[in-house]
């Protein structure tokens, strides 16, 4: 377990789920459209995030992703500034999360979704 942090208010979902985009692109079939799905999930976190926040989630989680996918490396910590209801650095204001509890959060949930698809048999769970 390594000790680590990471920047928060929704920065890493968005470039997680850009670079499975991206990854999702080179797969076919089945495979991509799975890949592509988790992608979209990952989103639902800055989406609520800026929705508790009062803010516009559709607005914010648009402009996330551009600054994310505008290639520039000093852009990848922009997430969701509750307090003054922006986008902005995360790194810059000092917010920031362990990265065991997110990746932690991340492989339960997708634990949980393969266990109901594999009760239900949608899928053959190797």
């Amino acid at each position: 377990k390594e000790r680590a942090i990471m920047a928060g208010g929704g920065a890493p979902e968005i470039e997680t789920s850009l670079q499975l985009l991206k990854y999702a692109s080179t797969l076919q079939g089945m495979e991509s459209y799975c890949v592509k799905a988790f992608a979209e999930a990952l989103e639902v976190i800055p989406y609520t995030l800026a929705e508790n926040a009062g803010m516009k989630p559709i607005h914010v989680v648009t402009e996330l992703r551009k600054c994310h996918s505008s290639g520039d490396p000093e852009k990848v910590g922009t997430g969701i500034n509750v307090k003054t209801s922006t986008v902005s650095d995360m790194y810059d204001i000092n917010v920031v999360q362990p990265l065991l509890v997110s990746t932690s959060a991340i492989q339960l949930a997708t634990e949980t979704v393969a266990m109901i698809l594999k009760i239900d048999d949608l899928i053959v769970v190797a």
